[in-house]
This record gives C-alpha cells, structure tokens and sequence, in this order.
C-alpha cells in the first residue's frame, strides 16, 4: 500500500488523525460471489463489528486460544515502530501496529469510536471553559517489559507533538507528524499515574482523536533511561532544560524505527518478536497483556507488493489472510473465483482516497497556469474506469480533498477537470509556453517536462501510463519515477514534482490541518493560503458542527481554486480469507484491528 495516515473531525464521518499514506477496496456478497459494486453484505457486513464490543466500549473477548501461526499479507512491510515521526508515518506501519501500540480509543470496521476498556477507565469533558479533558488509565496496565503504562506515556505523545518545540532554524525538533489538537493543549499535568488532565487554550471537539487513535502513546520509561532525561514530565515544549529536550526529540524521531526488543515493548495484545527487513513482522502473544489473551499463538504480516501474488498465496496455502489497501482488479477477480475453496472476499469502500500533490517548489508548478493544465488534461473518469471499477463498478472521480461523497458537505470542486488536452494546451499557450516540433511545451528554451513518483504498486504505474497519454496531446513530458521506497523516504522530503499516493484517516477531519496548512508537519509541498489556514483553525475547534463544516468547505474550494493537489478517487480495500471466523479491513488500522478476536475454523 502506498498511503500516509491522517485524522478527520467526528463531525463528517470520516477522514482524518494523522493522514497516512494508504489505499482501499471494493464490494461483495457474504459469500465471495459479488462481481463488484455493492459494499459488503450478509455476514461480511457483520463482521466489521467487534465481539467485544458494547455500546461506545470495546473489552477484548474471551476466545480460543489457538496454537497455530496465522500468515497475513498487506501490499507493503512494516518499517518502523513510532508511527507519528515525519519520516516514518504510513498505513503499512499502523497495520502491524495496531494489536501492538495500545490507546485510549479503538475503531471498529465501521468506523465507530469505542473507549478502550482493556486500558482505560474513563474519559471526561471536565470543564468547558476553558476545555479540560480527564483521561483515568486503568490500574495495571503495563508494557511487555512490565514497566506501568501511564501519565508519563502521555505527556510524552503531547510533548512530542505539540509542534512548538523549535531549533535554531525555527523548524519542529521533533518532526511529528501530525501536531492537530496536540497543538491546542496548553498543558498536560499528571496528577497521579493513572490519571491525565489536559487544558485546551483553544476548544477541540476531536480530542478523542488524541492519545492513541494515531497509535502515538509511546513507552517514555524507554526514552528517559536512553536519554538520561529522570522524567519527561519535567520538560516542556518552550523554556525549561533545551538541551535534555533535544535529546528526547533526537531520540523519539531516530531510534524507534525497524525494531530492537530493548527499545520497542508492547502495550497491547500482542508484541514484535522479530522482524524481516523490507519482507515481515512478527507478533506474539504479550504475556503482559493486561486484557484477555489473543486468539491467533502468532501473526506474521508479510509485505507483498503485487496483489496477484498475494491472492496466488492466499490460493497456495502459504498465508491465511490477503489485506489489501490497493485495490487490484485481476486480484479481485482471481479471489472472488475462489469461493468453493473456501476463500472468502469482501471488499468495501475505505477512508483512503488517491491523489496528486503538486510541488509548489517545483520550477514549472510555480506557476499556476502549469498546475492548471496538468489538471485539465489527466482524464480521472478514464483511471476510474480501468483501475477501480472492476473492483468496485459505481467508483467515481473524487471531487474534494476534505470530503468523501458519501460524506454531508461534500461537494464536487473539480468537475471542470474531464481530461481535456486541448484545453490544457490553451492554457499554456495562453501563458506564453510555446509547443515545440516534438509536441512539448517549453519555455525560456527548457521543455515542460514533470516526473511522477510513486511507489512499485502496479496499479500506481498503470495511471502514471494512463496520464502519459492523456497529456501528452497537451504538451506536456510526464516522466514515470517509480521507487519502492518513495513513501519511506523521499514523500516527506519533498523529493518530487508529483507525488501520486493515497491519505488514509481517521474518522476526525481537524488532523487534516497539518497537511494543508502552511508549514504543517505533512505539508511537504510547500503550499501556502493564509486563507486555507484561517479556515482549518476555524473548522478543528469550533464546537459548531455547522460552522465547522462550512468552514471546511471554504477550505476544500479554495485549495482548488489554487490547483495543489488533484483527487483522483476514494480507495476500496479488499480482503480475503480462509480457515478463519470473522476478517474485516478496518478502513485505518487494517486487517489486525481485531486479530486478538481471530478463531482458526480448519
């Protein structure tokens, strides 16, 4: 998968926490005979609801405890072990993550957010003005070293996240992420270990994004025996010890990659005990494990880029599970053709959507006359056609960067763009570039020529090709830059003049904020409204749901009108499975979600 994770606003239903790099799938019967459009029924339907969860809670399940090793494949490996830092912030890590990293908040199937009862007591609203949340931790609760999960835990996702910890070149030292409601928390005081009182300066009706949704809660008890830091608590974002700060942020953003037993316990079901670069993770049971113990002895996540081979493996024996946040067609056809074996698919319409951002320090996207024919010519109905439907036939182009189409304050903001090359040529005409003899716009004697960068997920490649011979009539080079690695690498550096990936949320649109707004720890294209600013701090703390909803909206329209990134159309996931009760790609957190829930049936 090719997707960098965020996070939505309850307010809309979906999008959102720190955006992700991800992708989706499509539709289909109970019985894996669907051939395409319709979202998940009968028994696939239900099972995108937990056994444990009640109501607004979940409470891991007593299950069968199984012997066995359930094989698990996802179109990319795991890579790195904190999630929230910049560098390392993509889907394929929170998939393997989520049975490991626990948080105050779950998600189930269908997007509900559930108050983690393995871990948490309660969460309040304990005064409104100013805004203060009381987070009680259940007694008990300890990581797989057996070091308490607690305040300290907390104060250290706040403080690793407010983005108000500058270097000398006024950048954030700790490079999160996503800084969204973190940033609006004026303090974080511990008045015992189970308990965490925050006071917000400004209101934020997603603080239930916060704390664990991102998988952000990360061991500080690590960190401070590393760093030589006696207790995170005492330092703060601003002021205080700089020196002992900078080494936390050195810390937190360098050294949990990969993974190293001593460094990267677990406060969930499950923990890594071993790892296979650029191949696997895997996890077992957490004998510390505060809840009731996970079916599944031992999971194994492979990463299998090509989706083909994730079904042939699925078909082989060789894995249990395919979960695939890329949507395939030949995939999906080849497993729905699987049901007499056994095989079970689904496919249902995910909170990721694919996309284009184009890099404002880029020479020819400086420009807004070039950003605006690159738009005009690339025909999404066309990519629609011959890369989703297949896999989910009503799939159309994606009109907002803000909005899914189900989603109340949708509105289409690029409708004008349908693939027309002439009028992609006009526009660069009509700006001075001039078509040399060879078909390629140029300008000041250079040609136009932009690169498209991407990952080696086939799907990406076949658009790149698909957009190579929309706009090419228009005048303009479009070079494919294929790399395995782009998401890993050189996405948050800005390395590229298109980056062609898919964000995956949350359901809490305010974390979309730092994508978009200027300087944002994922707005790694240089772009730049103070208007679009305006409207984000307005939409991410505004109790209104109507006024926050309009105030998205402005947002959506004016990134349009200033052509920074184009959407291309929301991502199905699709998933298959055998010898196993109930399996559902959970839109954010993947396959795993409810892996501790898995009973082997053969």
């Amino acid at each position: 998968m090719s997707t960098k994770r965020n996070s939505l606003s309850a307010i809309a239903l979906v999008v959102g926490a720190s955006l992700v790099l991800s992708a989706c799938g499509g539709g289909s019967s109970d019985n894996g005979g669907s051939t395409g459009a319709q979202e998940p029924t009968g028994d696939i339907a239900s099972m995108a609801i937990a056994k444990g969860e009640s109501g607004d809670e979940y409470t891991s399940p007593e299950v069968p405890q199984s012997t066995d090793t359930f094989v698990v494949s996802t179109d990319n490996p795991y890579t790195a072990y904190n999630n929230s830092a910049a560098d390392a912030n993509n889907s394929y890590n929170t998939f393997a993550l989520a049975q490991v990293i626990s948080g105050a908040y779950k998600l189930d199937g269908n997007n509900k957010v559930l108050l983690n009862k393995d871990v948490m007591e309660s969460v309040e609203i304990t005064s409104k003005s100013p805004q203060v949340v009381t987070w009680k931790i259940k007694p008990g609760v300890t990581w797989s070293d057996g070091e308490a999960w607690d305040c300290d835990d907390f104060y250290l996702a706040w403080l690793s996240s407010t983005g108000k910890s500058k270097g000398a070149d006024g950048k954030d030292i700790f490079t999160s992420a996503n800084t969204t409601g973190y940033e609006l928390i004026d303090k974080v005081e511990c008045p015992s270990q189970t308990e965490v009182v925050t006071t917000f300066g400004t209101s934020y009706p997603d603080y239930k994004g916060l704390f664990g949704i991102s998988l952000d809660i990360m061991p500080a008890h690590i960190l401070e025996k590393a760093t030589g830091v006696a207790d995170v608590t005492k330092l703060t974002p601003t002021g205080g010890d700089q020196v002992a700060l900078g080494k936390v942020a050195e810390f937190w953003k360098t050294k949990w990659n990969g993974f190293d037993k001593e460094l990267m316990p677990a406060s969930g079901a499950y923990q890594i005990t071993a790892f296979e670069q650029n191949n696997s993770v895997t996890l077992e049971r957490n004998p510390k494990w505060v809840g009731k113990p996970g079916g599944p002895a031992k999971i194994v996540l492979r990463g299998i880029s090509d989706q083909v081979a994730q079904a042939q493996a699925l078909e082989n024996g060789e894995v249990q599970v395919n979960s695939m946040a890329q949507p395939d067609a030949n995939a999906a056809e080849r497993l729905r053709g699987l049901s007499s074996q056994g095989v079970r698919f689904g496919a249902s319409n995910g909170l990721s959507f694919e996309h284009m951002d184009l890099n404002f320090k880029n020479k020819w996207f400086a420009d807004q006359a070039v950003r605006k024919a690159f738009m005009q010519c690339v025909n999404r109905d066309e990519l629609a056609e011959k890369l989703i439907r297949p896999v989910l036939e009503n799939a159309k182009p994606l009109g907002s960067l803000v909005f899914f189409q189900a989603e109340e304050g949708y509105t289409d903001n690029y409708a004008q763009y349908k693939g027309d090359a002439a009028a992609a040529k006009s526009t660069l005409e009509g700006a001075g570039y001039t078509i040399g003899g060879d078909g390629i716009a140029t300008k000041g004697g250079e040609k136009v020529s932009i690169k498209i960068s991407h990952t080696d997920i086939p799907r990406r490649k076949q658009t790149v090709e698909l957009i190579q011979s929309q706009c090419k009539p228009a005048g303009l080079e479009i070079i494919d830059d294929t790399d395995p690695n782009f998401l890993d690498t050189r996405v948050s550096q800005g390395d590229y003049d298109v980056a062609l990936f898919a964000w995956s949320a949350a359901p809490f649109k305010s974390s979309q904020k730092a994508i978009y707004e200027t300087g944002g720890g994922q707005n790694w294209s240089n772009y730049a409204n103070p208007k679009v600013d305006a409207a984000y701090k307005d939409a991410s703390s505004n109790l209104d749901e109507a006024a926050s909803r309009k105030a998205f909206q402005d947002a959506d329209r004016l990134m349009a009108e200033d052509n920074y990134s184009l959407p291309l159309y929301q991502l199905p996931n699709m998933w298959a499975f055998k010898g196993i009760d109930k399996v559902y790609f959970q839109s954010y957190n993947g396959a795993l979600w409810n892996a501790n829930e898995w009973v082997k049936t053969s």
